[in-house]
């Protein structure tokens, strides 16, 4: 029998002893002071990780706060009042909370979408879906007419270079994982530019679609990208197959503008011991301009706010301090990240260890780890002890994330949550590919969001992260090879991450 289940047994027997007990004065003791009683022994039998837990299961208020920021703000990209808006309302949900509340000031890269469609003209009129990819050029004023070439990868665009000047080249690569088939959105437009075409046009990044397309970071061309829905880009492989000409008209508005100051929510539950070393857990507040950014990724943002939310309130305070970072511009700059790092440098060997969720708050399955052996075996002791009740104490190799990226790249240990698929209930990877059925679409909405898992999640990152924080000493570390960490800070030459896509500087400025 687990511990937890031991314990909900000794609450029935705790409360039958203590009716049994009071004989013929039990009409002096209220029904109400019995079950403080029982709640009071119980809780003292448990652990500080079994009361997260068993706090958690039954309800926490992150379901309650991440609906009310996505209904009321709406989407929360970076360079938008609503991004800002929603900032100012959780900084002041934190203080209410008793917590700790820093708001770092972050400069952003601003992209706005405009105004755009796209449109067969031949064999047929018909109003495609579509969205402009991040980043991308506008169209310059008026709409780009013109046939297309459909590749299936970039060999076959080679190969038929000479077929593409003043085409729109349609990628239609099929989806294998995302992180190999993310690089035709990244790189899909200046691949194209470089033959010569006019535009380019996107398969979504995704297993599965219904007619929907996805948004995403794209480095910038001198030609506009846009993603496509995987049944058009589908029908135009058909299409062309069979020999028959498909011209569209492509209009986008895309424009740069200056960029702007947003900010890190940075939420402090302070170490009793050793409050100026620091376990950092979080996940990005900004969201794409479609959507609500329920699961990507306001889920892990608001449940690793949670956790510390749920320590405070069973007063469990470990030896360290634990910190969530809500993460500002993940989504079209990672400038959020690189802030953060770059503002707490002198923190960095100080900071035991980062924990990034941005793959979906499904069923948590355990964590995946880049570190030293010594720090892999304590964090696998630790899910082994604290979490095997719910299923999340696993412990893999080889996560991270881009916000925490920096931080894994200076040497601190670093992992990313890991969930189970929700649709097919497997763990199949760092990320599930259930996951990318919603991810950079209008999908993203709470109405995606299981409020149980929810609060599993962040059970499991309060676990994890009180535990960590309470070890006698610091996770052992070592001098990384880059190469060897999945940090997500290095993938694609200059471009995109294992939970997120982002730009370099250089590419910015």
């Amino acid at each position: 029998m687990s511990t937890l289940r031991r314990l909900v047994c000794l609450s029935l027997v705790v409360t039958v002893f203590l009716c049994a007990a009071s004989g013929v004065h039990a009409h002096r003791v209220r029904v109400s002071e019995t079950q403080h009683a029982t709640t009071a022994l119980a809780t003292n039998a448990m652990t500080p990780q079994q009361q997260i837990i068993a706090q958690a299961l039954k309800g926490t208020r992150v379901y309650e706060r991440l609906a009310f920021m996505c209904d009321t703000f709406g989407p929360r990209f970076s360079g938008t009042q609503a991004l800002e808006n929603a900032i100012d309302w959780i900084s002041d949900e934190v203080k209410e909370d008793g917590l700790r509340v820093t708001l770092e000031p972050v400069q952003v890269p601003v992209w706005v979408r405009g105004n755009e469609y796209l449109k067969m003209t031949k064999p047929r009129m018909a109003n495609l879906r579509m969205l402009g990819l991040g980043m991308s050029i506008g169209s310059h004023g008026k709409p780009i007419r013109a046939p297309i070439l459909v590749v299936k990868d970039f060999d076959e665009l080679k190969t038929k270079k000479a077929e593409a000047l003043g085409k729109i080249v349609v990628f239609n690569s099929k989806y294998t994982n995302y992180f190999e088939t993310v690089s035709y959105r990244v790189h899909g437009a200046v691949t194209a530019s470089s033959y010569g075409a006019v535009a380019a046009l996107v398969r979504s990044v995704a297993p599965y679609s219904l007619d929907t397309p996805h948004t995403g970071t794209s480095i910038p061309a001198d030609i506009p990208a846009a993603s496509i829905t995987l049944e058009d880009a589908d029908m135009f492989q058909r299409m062309q197959d069979r020999g028959q000409q498909v011209e569209l008209e492509l209009y986008m508005e895309a424009e740069r503008h200056p960029d702007k100051l947003s900010r890190n929510v940075v939420i402090d539950l302070i170490g009793s011991e050793k409050p100026e070393e620091v376990v950092v857990i979080g996940g990005h507040i900004d969201s794409w301009d479609v959507g609500q950014g329920a699961i990507d990724d306001g889920g892990g943002a608001f449940s690793s706010w949670e956790a510390l939310r749920l320590m405070k309130e069973l007063k469990i305070q470990p030896k360290r301090t634990v910190r969530a970072v809500l993460f500002t511009n993940e989504e079209n700059g990672a400038m959020g990240g690189q802030t953060y790092h770059r503002d707490h440098i002198s923190e960095m060997n100080r900071t035991s260890f980062a924990l990034e969720t941005d793959g979906g708050t499904f069923t948590p399955y355990g964590i995946s780890f880049s570190g030293h052996d010594a720090a892999y075996n304590i964090l696998a002791d630790i899910g082994k002890k604290h979490l095997s009740d719910i299923g999340a104490g696993n412990v893999t190799r080889g996560g991270g994330g881009t916000d925490i990226g920096p931080m894994c790249d200076d040497g601190v240990p670093c992992a990313g949550l890991i969930v189970l698929d929700p649709f097919t209930y497997k763990q199949q990877g760092e990320i599930p590919d259930g996951y990318f059925w919603f991810h950079h679409t209008p999908a993203d909405t709470v109405t995606a969001i299981n409020p149980a898992q929810l609060d599993l999640c962040a059970a499991s990152l309060a676990v994890w992260a009180y535990s960590i924080a309470d070890l006698d000493t610091l996770l052992p570390r070592t001098d990384l090879d880059a190469s060897t960490v999945d940090s997500g800070f290095h993938i694609m030459d200059t471009v995109t991450a294992r939970v997120g896509h982002y730009l370099t500087l250089d590419q910015y400025h």
